[in-house]
């Protein structure tokens, strides 16, 4: 898994133990967390104290994904571009 991993220019993922294999492998990697993310992610935060390739993209309420869908979607012609 590791390796197919490291392949990928981006990685888009809720909270999974691929999110956390890609921080360690230094992988930029969006990670969609709900309004009430686990502890290790903090508040109030955009990025990660223990994985810094890491973007947070937020709920800004429960159950609010179609925001952060959204704000993804918006923001991923902007990386690409900046990535080619």
């Amino acid at each position: 898994m590791a390796a197919l991993v490291a392949e990928l220019d981006l990685i888009i993922s809720v909270d999974t133990g691929i999110t956390h294999l890609a921080g360690a492998l230094a992988r930029p990697t969006w990670v969609l967390l709900p309004f009430t993310p686990d502890c290790r992610w903090q508040l109030k935060r955009e990025d990660s104290p223990w994985y810094p390739t890491l973007r947070l993209f937020r709920q800004p309420s429960p159950r609010g994904w179609p925001s952060v869908i959204v704000r993804v979607a918006a923001e991923l012609p902007a990386w690409v571009s900046s990535s080619a």
